[in-house]
Protein backbone atom coordinates (compact mmCIF):
# COMPACT_ATOMS: atom_id res chain seq x y z
CA UNK A 1 0.00 0.00 0.00
CA UNK A 2 1.30 3.42 -0.91
CA UNK A 3 1.54 6.07 1.85
CA UNK A 4 -1.46 7.98 0.44
CA UNK A 5 -3.54 4.77 0.44
CA UNK A 6 -2.57 4.07 4.05
CA UNK A 7 -3.55 7.61 5.02
CA UNK A 8 -6.92 7.25 3.26
CA UNK A 9 -7.56 3.87 4.88
CA UNK A 10 -6.85 5.36 8.31
CA UNK A 11 -9.11 8.36 7.67
CA UNK A 12 -12.01 6.07 6.77
CA UNK A 13 -11.55 3.50 9.55
CA UNK A 14 -14.28 3.73 12.24
CA UNK A 15 -11.75 3.40 15.10
CA UNK A 16 -10.15 6.68 14.05
CA UNK A 17 -13.34 8.56 13.20
CA UNK A 18 -13.06 12.18 14.29
CA UNK A 19 -9.32 11.98 14.99
CA UNK A 20 -7.66 15.31 14.11
CA UNK A 21 -5.86 15.29 10.76
CA UNK A 22 -2.44 15.88 12.32
CA UNK A 23 -2.80 12.63 14.29
CA UNK A 24 -3.88 10.68 11.21
CA UNK A 25 -0.67 11.92 9.60
CA UNK A 26 1.38 10.68 12.58
CA UNK A 27 -0.29 7.29 12.54
CA UNK A 28 0.10 6.90 8.79
CA UNK A 29 3.88 7.01 9.27
CA UNK A 30 3.70 4.08 11.71
CA UNK A 31 1.21 1.89 9.83
CA UNK A 32 2.11 -1.01 7.58
CA UNK A 33 -0.11 -3.43 5.69
CA UNK A 34 -0.30 -7.09 6.69
CA UNK A 35 -2.29 -10.01 5.34
CA UNK A 36 -3.21 -13.43 6.70
CA UNK A 37 -4.67 -16.53 5.09
CA UNK A 38 -7.81 -18.41 6.04
CA UNK A 39 -7.37 -20.39 9.30
CA UNK A 40 -4.09 -18.60 10.03
CA UNK A 41 -3.52 -17.74 13.67
CA UNK A 42 -2.62 -14.06 14.07
CA UNK A 43 -1.77 -14.52 17.75
CA UNK A 44 -2.47 -16.91 20.59
CA UNK A 45 -3.87 -16.32 24.06
CA UNK A 46 -0.92 -15.55 26.34
CA UNK A 47 1.42 -14.40 23.54
CA UNK A 48 3.37 -11.22 24.27
CA UNK A 49 1.60 -8.18 22.88
CA UNK A 50 3.29 -6.15 20.24
CA UNK A 51 1.00 -5.28 17.32
CA UNK A 52 -2.30 -3.46 17.09
CA UNK A 53 -4.41 -3.97 13.95
CA UNK A 54 -7.14 -2.12 12.10
CA UNK A 55 -8.98 -4.66 9.93
CA UNK A 56 -9.54 -3.60 6.32
CA UNK A 57 -11.10 -6.80 4.96
CA UNK A 58 -11.82 -10.36 6.02
CA UNK A 59 -13.07 -11.93 9.25
CA UNK A 60 -11.26 -12.87 12.46
CA UNK A 61 -12.57 -15.01 15.31
CA UNK A 62 -11.51 -13.99 18.81
CA UNK A 63 -11.41 -17.20 20.82
CA UNK A 64 -10.61 -18.39 24.32
CA UNK A 65 -9.38 -21.84 25.20
CA UNK A 66 -11.81 -24.15 26.95
CA UNK A 67 -11.12 -27.80 27.82
CA UNK A 68 -10.94 -29.60 24.49
CA UNK A 69 -12.03 -26.68 22.31
CA UNK A 70 -11.87 -22.98 21.57
CA UNK A 71 -14.94 -20.81 22.17
CA UNK A 72 -15.55 -17.88 19.82
CA UNK A 73 -16.09 -14.74 21.87
CA UNK A 74 -16.51 -12.33 18.98
CA UNK A 75 -16.15 -12.24 15.21
CA UNK A 76 -14.37 -9.17 13.85
CA UNK A 77 -14.46 -7.82 10.31
CA UNK A 78 -13.60 -4.77 8.21
CA UNK A 79 -13.86 -1.66 10.37
CA UNK A 80 -12.95 -3.48 13.59
CA UNK A 81 -9.76 -3.42 15.68
CA UNK A 82 -7.60 -6.17 17.08
CA UNK A 83 -4.79 -6.32 19.63
CA UNK A 84 -5.65 -3.62 22.18
CA UNK A 85 -3.29 -5.21 24.72
CA UNK A 86 -0.32 -4.01 22.67
CA UNK A 87 -1.12 -0.52 24.00
CA UNK A 88 -0.30 -1.65 27.56
CA UNK A 89 3.09 -2.50 29.01
CA UNK A 90 3.85 -6.06 30.13
CA UNK A 91 0.52 -7.45 28.98
CA UNK A 92 -0.08 -10.61 27.02
CA UNK A 93 -2.81 -11.35 24.49
CA UNK A 94 -6.16 -12.15 26.08
CA UNK A 95 -7.60 -14.14 23.16
CA UNK A 96 -6.56 -16.26 20.22
CA UNK A 97 -7.16 -14.51 16.89
CA UNK A 98 -7.88 -16.92 14.02
CA UNK A 99 -8.74 -15.88 10.48
CA UNK A 100 -12.09 -17.18 9.26
CA UNK A 101 -11.24 -15.94 5.77
CA UNK A 102 -8.29 -14.05 4.24
CA UNK A 103 -7.61 -10.83 6.14
CA UNK A 104 -5.97 -7.53 5.24
CA UNK A 105 -5.17 -5.05 7.99
CA UNK A 106 -3.04 -2.09 8.90
CA UNK A 107 -0.68 -2.90 11.75
CA UNK A 108 1.08 -0.68 14.28
CA UNK A 109 3.85 -1.46 16.71
CA UNK A 110 2.11 -0.86 20.04
CA UNK A 111 5.27 0.44 21.72
CA UNK A 112 5.68 3.12 19.04
CA UNK A 113 2.04 4.20 19.38
CA UNK A 114 2.43 4.39 23.18
CA UNK A 115 5.63 6.44 22.77
CA UNK A 116 3.66 8.94 20.68
CA UNK A 117 0.95 8.99 23.34
CA UNK A 118 3.56 9.86 25.96
CA UNK A 119 5.07 12.60 23.78
CA UNK A 120 1.74 14.19 22.91
CA UNK A 121 -0.85 13.81 25.65
CA UNK A 122 -3.71 15.08 23.49
CA UNK A 123 -2.93 12.35 20.95
CA UNK A 124 -2.66 9.88 23.83
CA UNK A 125 -6.06 10.92 25.13
CA UNK A 126 -7.68 10.30 21.73
CA UNK A 127 -6.05 6.89 21.29
CA UNK A 128 -6.54 5.62 24.84
CA UNK A 129 -10.17 6.75 24.89
CA UNK A 130 -10.78 4.72 21.74
CA UNK A 131 -8.83 1.78 23.16
CA UNK A 132 -10.89 1.86 26.35
CA UNK A 133 -14.05 1.69 24.25
CA UNK A 134 -12.59 -1.32 22.49
CA UNK A 135 -11.80 -3.06 25.80
CA UNK A 136 -15.34 -2.37 27.01
CA UNK A 137 -16.74 -3.92 23.83
CA UNK A 138 -14.58 -7.04 24.27
CA UNK A 139 -15.71 -7.33 27.89
CA UNK A 140 -19.35 -7.06 26.80
CA UNK A 141 -18.87 -9.73 24.11
CA UNK A 142 -17.13 -12.03 26.60
CA UNK A 143 -19.91 -11.54 29.14
CA UNK A 144 -22.60 -12.38 26.58
CA UNK A 145 -20.71 -15.48 25.46
CA UNK A 146 -20.18 -16.70 29.03
CA UNK A 147 -23.87 -16.21 29.80
CA UNK A 148 -24.77 -18.13 26.67
CA UNK A 149 -22.38 -21.02 27.38
CA UNK A 150 -23.22 -21.39 31.04
CA UNK A 151 -26.94 -20.57 31.21
CA UNK A 152 -29.26 -23.56 31.62
CA UNK A 153 -30.96 -24.57 28.39
CA UNK A 154 -34.60 -23.61 28.16
CA UNK A 155 -34.42 -21.03 30.98
CA UNK A 156 -35.82 -17.66 29.99
CA UNK A 157 -34.42 -14.40 31.28
CA UNK A 158 -36.70 -12.65 33.79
Amino acid sequence: MAPAEIRNALASHPFLEGLPEKYLDLLSKLAFEVSFGQDEIIFREGDPSSLFYLILSGKVALEIASPGRHVIIQTLEAGDELGWSSLLENTSKQFRARCLEPVRALAFDGARVVALCEQDHEFGYHIMRRALGLVAERLRATRIQVLDVYSPKGVRAQ
